[in-house]
């Protein structure tokens, strides 16, 4: 009984957080960009005196799905996807560099190139200020152009260069404002390979069929947990009723 408890309980509650995570991956089927979270658990034996007769379930790896989601071409000038493997850097308020691939921009009323969410977008000779009355052009390279809608005969204008890198996904740890960054803190350097698309944005790469059909799953799962607990609990009162009979 006592390590069927142990198995059980602990089995449950991790299956409890497991609905969690896929029931955040449905949310964000539709945002931008979005990576879809992923749980991988396995079994611990408890440490003790006597025979490992204890289990637990421990989350071992807790990680991101970074494949590519489908483009959407949406023909807005400050839509940008991201083509392949690579990342947008962002400039946090505290100085720090963070990542994401949601590249619908906008523009402060400064005029300064910022995320959807209002972070600063980092360039590679630092943030990008979009000056009024000017049609945008983002060349593959992440090069932002601009010409003047006030004169005839404009001349295209650099602005800068959107900062593109690529660091290794497994040095990437999600923070809970959705952006990844380094997990030692880091900055990682500009990648001249990575390339975007302009006019187009990136869907998320969650699957709502395969997310619904896991939840599905997952509460056949608790389900089985919540059996095997009640199964322990009759047990012990038979045995309860047997050793009060002697």
């Amino acid at each position: 009984m006592d390590r069927l408890i142990y198995t059980a309980a602990s089995g449950a509650k991790h299956i409890l957080d497991q609905q969690a995570t896929t029931s955040n991956n449905l949310a964000n089927v539709n945002t931008t960009g979005f990576r879809a979270q992923l749980d991988m658990f396995r079994a611990v034996p408890v440490e003790s005196q006597g025979l490992p007769t204890r289990a637990f379930v421990v989350n071992t790896s807790p990680a991101s799905d970074f494949s590519s989601g489908a483009l959407q071409v949406t023909g807005r000038d400050l839509d940008v996807a991201i083509k392949g493997q690579g990342w947008l850097a962002v400039q946090m308020p505290d100085g720090t560099e963070a990542y994401t691939r949601n590249g619908s921009l906008q523009t402060s009323p400064n005029g300064l190139l910022t995320t959807a969410g209002g972070a600063t977008i980092a360039g590679e000779g630092g943030p990008i200020t979009i000056p009024p009355d000017v049609n945008i052009a983002v060349g593959g390279d992440g090069t932002i152009s601009t010409i003047s809608t006030a004169e005839q005969q404009a001349v295209a204008n650099v602005l800068g260069r959107l900062k593109l890198v690529n660091p290794p996904a497994e040095n990437l740890v999600r923070g809970d404002d959705g952006l990844f960054r380094l997990k030692d803190g880091a900055t990682a350097q500009p990648d001249a390979t990575v390339s975007v698309a302009g006019g187009a944005l990136e869907g998320s790469n969650v699957s709502a069929i395969d997310s619904m059909v896991n939840m599905i799953s997952l509460a056949r799962s608790f389900d089985t947990q919540m059996s095997l607990l009640k199964n322990a609990e009759n047990n012990a009162a038979k045995a309860t009723q047997i050793l009060a009979l002697n």
